[in-house]
């Protein structure tokens, strides 16, 4: 306390007592910092860190000052230096699969799936070459078959599968109105002399003739009749071809100096039915068998027509001509297509009877 001393009976200061803090005192850690403390006893503690020089840039007042051209990357190297010893040095790791081991195992497998896609592209380019080669044949086969048989109906089949006994006609007339033929007479199988026009049987000569079926039919009414003709040639496909490119070209089917002529069976209906009564007809050469389909009609009565007139004229739309009012173009046109739906059928099966 002020004032007392050791005279005054206190006890002597501590010579190791350290002096009061104050606040001009600096603060020592104990642990860290014992400056009294022997220097082996001393905790080591790193040095101050020393403060960088101030930048030109953050001096008030400095210049803008250039960069040092000792870091560029295009700085030269010192004379007798090592190199990068004042640029930067940048390396750059391996890619994968760098050596060379792993890139030709790499172009080898390449190559492999490259070889296979080939292989596998031309196997499947030549199998569809070969099954159309295959389809082409077995289709060119089916065909020959069929015109083959065809040629040989006219002995194979039962007459009533050509010239079935009644022929419905539906839609067959004029305005679409239902036919029905009921066949009156059959003809028996011979050739063509006779049976056409002398013009017609010169046109017909280049296929020639095996045998000659017809049969007469009469309408429901008995008013009209109408003989169909199947005329099996002795023709192979080109020559039927070539024969039908000439009677389009050439518009054979429509020439009244060529007409086949009716068979006028006697006791029927049809016992008058000559080349006088003759009122409009069809012809109709086959390219898929060797067959030439006809048709002509007239009245029944045996009245005289001065000029026939073509089914396909006296079919079309809006004709008015006697003939085709009286439908006698229908009753020729309607019976040829139904013999000759009849006879393709009968050729692709002809072991099964047409409808």
């Amino acid at each position: 306390m002020p004032g007392r001393g050791p005279e005054h009976g206190e006890p002597p200061a501590d010579p190791d007592a350290r002096p009061a803090w104050t606040p001009t005192t600096p603060v020592r850690h104990p642990d860290f910092d014992d400056r009294s403390a022997p220097a082996s006893a001393r905790i080591p503690r790193p040095a101050d860190p020393v403060e960088a020089p101030p930048h030109p840039h953050d001096e008030p007042g400095a210049k803008n000052v250039p960069p040092d051209p000792a870091l560029s990357w295009s700085a030269p190297m010192a004379p007798g230096g090592t190199p990068g010893a004042t640029r930067p040095i940048v390396t750059f790791a391996q890619p994968e699969g760098f050596g060379e081991a792993p890139r030709t195992s790499r172009l080898r497998g390449q190559a492999v799936a490259a070889g296979a896609c080939v292989v596998l592209g031309l196997g499947l380019i030549g199998g569809a070459v070969t099954g159309s080669w295959l389809a082409g044949d077995a289709a060119e086969a089916g065909e020959k078959g069929t015109y083959a048989t065809a040629g040989g109906l006219w002995h194979n089949v039962p007459v009533d599968q050509l010239f079935p006994p009644t022929v419905d006609g539906q839609g067959a007339g004029p305005g679409g109105a239902d036919r029905t033929w009921t066949r009156i007479a059959v003809a028996p199988d011979s050739g063509c002399a006779g049976a056409f026009d002398p013009l017609l049987l010169k046109a017909l000569s280049p296929v020639g003739c095996t045998r000659l079926l017809r049969a007469t039919y009469t309408d429901a009414t008995q008013s009209y009749v109408t003989t169909v003709g199947l005329l099996f040639t002795k023709a192979d496909a080109a020559a039927m071809r070539a024969l039908d490119t000439r009677f389009e070209k050439e518009g054979l089917a429509r020439r009244t100096d060529l007409l086949p002529r009716p068979y006028a069976a006697k006791d029927t209906v049809a016992a008058a039915f000559g080349d006088k009564q003759r009122a409009s007809w069809t012809i109709s050469v086959l390219t898929d068998a060797p067959v030439v389909v006809y048709a002509v009609s007239g009245w029944a009565d045996g009245r005289t027509v001065a000029t026939p007139e073509p089914a396909a004229q006296a079919t079309a739309a809006g004709a008015t001509t006697a003939l085709a009012q009286a439908g006698l173009g229908n009753e020729a046109k309607g019976l040829a297509d139904r013999v000759e739906r009849a006879l393709r059928k009968t050729a692709v099966s002809p072991s099964e009877p047409p409808s």
